[in-house]
Formats: structure tokens, C-alpha cells, sequence
């Protein structure tokens, strides 16, 4: 069953179901929690569906991914989940497993997705695996690889001229005309699956929450996930704890930020970190909620900032595009400031790789 996060009603799971409420409101699923008692032992070969019990959907489409690595990252003083080693080289096949796996499960021939190209690649290559078919819609200049990704999946590539959101706009169009939404920003599926980033983390950290969690911070689906991961996790009684979350974002296009520390804050410019170019988050009171609830923040990072990190994290031997180059930035200032201690807990996301730039 599907709830609205905003009003509260409730919809039937089906192929025609809306991808958002009557009252414009995110839908999400009602009722998805962990068993009672931590396991002793998980199948990591089953990736990310040995969490099945917290998942909304059998494991229908699946390409082995999950249980990314967990390294220590000295330079940092952090630990680093390398959410760029999966099959499309992005963090997003967690949401697309999840979603295509949900899709088949409807009945659903045809997806329709937008994006600035790592959540369209996944979508298309899932939905290939599924043999769903697809359509994906990206902004006209997204990057030739990310482009060339997709369409070598046999999905169709549908180039629109304008900013991110006229992207968007477009893909809903051709949604409301018929067709199923797969979005990684409204898709309730796609959020159930970047949930096991958290439920990984704390498995391969003893059962240990850290501190802090820092991760780029777009429409937050990752950043969204790790949330409600770790709020499942303490209250099945996993890990004793929900970390602070921090996103960074892109300067000049943070409207988190905005909303929080006023204007100047998020001033500046990053084109540099394209992935995360979002001007009005699909769930942006979701994503404010889960900063208060843990005492967490956003900041804007500049483009000077994220190449500088970028460099750094190409000669610590970590392969990254440049949107993840963002999240590291962010903890830097944010020890510089006070807001994260020396001695804390705090792990990194790394969420695309480096052979996409």
C-alpha cells in the first residue's frame, strides 16, 4: 500500500496507481520495517535482497548488486562506502533494482524516467534485464558517456533542450499520456532500495551506527534512504543509534541550503557537479525533516572545492566523478567549523564512478 507523506491517503499498489497523491504529495509504502532480531549471519550473495524483510518486493530483477566495500580513508579520517562499484557504476542501481523489480511485479511493459543520466542509466539497464522496455529522458547536454549508456541498453534516449526541471516536466508529460513513472526522486520503490545503504554500513560496522553520514544531496534519494535505513535499524533494535546526515550540495543550486542558512549561503556556482543540479526537490519537506530529526545540515560547495577534492581523491586511489568530489568537500568544512569532531564516526559515500567523466 502506498501513503501520502503529506496528507496521509492510501493507495492500492497497481500498474495505474499515480506516482504522487491527489494532493501533490510524495507517496511512499506504509508499512515496511526489519525483523525483530538482528541475524546472526546474512546470504551476502544474495546482494542487497538479504534484507528482503525490509523491502517491498520479492527479488524479480536483480544483477548482484549490493554490499559495496567499506574502506578506511585516512586522509579524510574517515571510512568511504564505495557506492561506485556496481553494474552501471552508481549508486542508483540500489532504487532501479528495487523499482524494476516492483515494475515486473505490476505487470508494467513501459518505464519512463528523467534524469541527468546515472539514474536513467540504471533504470534502462534494469529494465533490460527484465526486458521491460524503456524511455528515458535527459537534459540535452548530460554527458556523451552517460548518453551512450543508456542507449546501448535499447532504451529510447529522449534529449530535452532547457534546464533540469524542463527535463522533468517533459518525463511527466509523457507519464500523464500513459506510462508507468520509474523516477528515482517519486518512485516509493527506489527509496526502499537506497534504504539498504544504511542497513550494509551498520552490517559491516559491527552493528554500529557511525556518528555522521556526509553524502552529495540533490533530489536525496540517497541521502533519503540512509535516513529511513537507519531509522529502521534503531527502532528494530540493529544499532542504538540514526547518525546525523549532512548534504552537500551544489553552490548555486542549493535550495536546501537556502531554505535553511538563507540565500548567501547557497550562492556561488558548481557546474562541475551536474548530478545533482536540482532546483526544487521532488522531496524537499522529507529532506528537511530528516536534517532536524537528526541534527544534521546541508551546505553548498563551490566548483573550486570540488576539483580540488576530486584531485584528492584520484591520488588517495579513489575513482570518482565529480559529483561525489562534493560529500568529502563538505566534511572538511565541516571539522574545519566545529560541526564534526576529529574523534567522530563518520562515513562517505562514494556514489559514481570516475569512468563516467
Amino acid at each position: 500500500m502506498y501513503e501520502c507523506h503529506d496528507c496521509g491517503r492510501r493507495y492500492e499498489e497497481r500498474a495505474t496507481a499515480p506516482f504522487r497523491c491527489a494532493c501533490g504529495g510524495p507517496l511512499d509504502f506504509a508499512d515496511l520495517s526489519l525483523s525483530d532480531d538482528a541475524p546472526d549471519t546474512l546470504d551476502r550473495d544474495r546482494g542487497l535482497w538479504a534484507f528482503d524483510s525490509a523491502l517491498p518486493v520479492d527479488r524479480l530483477v536483480t544483477l548482484g548488486e549490493g554490499w559495496t566495500p567499506l574502506v578506511d580513508a585516512p586522509d579524510w579520517d574517515a571510512t568511504v562506502k564505495l557506492e561506485y562499484v556496481f553494474p552501471t557504476g552508481s549508486f542508483k542501481d540500489r532504487g532501479a533494482a528495487v523499482t524494476l523489480s516492483h515494475a515486473a511485479d505490476l505487470g508494467v511493459e513501459r518505464v519512463l524516467e528523467d534524469s541527468s543520466g546515472n539514474a536513467g542509466a540504471a533504470i534502462a539497464t534494469y529494465a533490460a534485464r527484465a526486458g521491460i522496455g524503456a524511455e528515458i529522458y535527459v537534459p540535452a547536454d548530460a554527458k556523451r558517456a552517460k548518453r551512450r549508456a543508456i542507449e546501448r541498453t535499447g532504451a529510447d534516449l529522449v534529449a530535452v533542450e532547457g534546464d533540469r526541471a524542463a527535463v522533468t516536466a517533459a518525463c511527466q508529460d509523457a507519464v500523464g499520456a500513459g506510462g508507468w513513472y520509474a523516477s528515482h526522486a517519486w518512485q516509493p520503490a527506489f527509496l526502499a532500495g537506497t534504504a539498504t545503504f544504511a542497513f550494509e554500513t551498520a552490517a559491516q560496522n559491527g552493528w554500529t551506527a557511525p556518528d555522521a553520514i556526509v553524502t552529495p544531496l540533490g533530489h536525496g534519494t540517497l541521502f533519503l534512504g540512509a535516513y529511513r535505513g537507519f531509522q529502521m535499524l534503531a527502532e528494530a533494535g540493529w544499532t542504538e543509534r540514526v547518525p546525523r546526515l549532512y548534504g552537500a550540495q551544489a553552490a548555486g543550486t542549493a535550495p536546501i541550503v537556502a531554505d535553511r542558512h538563507g540565500d548567501a549561503a547557497a550562492s556561488g556556482a558548481n557546474d562541475v557537479s551536474d548530478g545533482i543540479q536540482i532546483e526544487t526537490p521532488a522531496r524537499r519537506a522529507q529532506t528537511h525533516e530528516a536534517i532536524e530529526a537528526t541534527d544534521g545540515d546541508a551546505i553548498a560547495v563551490t566548483a573550486s572545492e570540488t576539483r580540488a577534492q576530486l584531485d584528492r581523491l584520484d591520488r588517495a586511489g579513489l575513482s570518482t566523478e565529480p559529483t561525489c568530489a562534493v560529500a568529502p568537500a563538505a566534511l572538511d568544512r565541516l571539522r574545519e567549523d566545529g560541526t564534526i569532531d576529529a574523534d567522530e564516526d563518520v562515513v562517505v559515500p562514494l556514489t559514481g564512478s570516475g569512468l563516467k567523466r
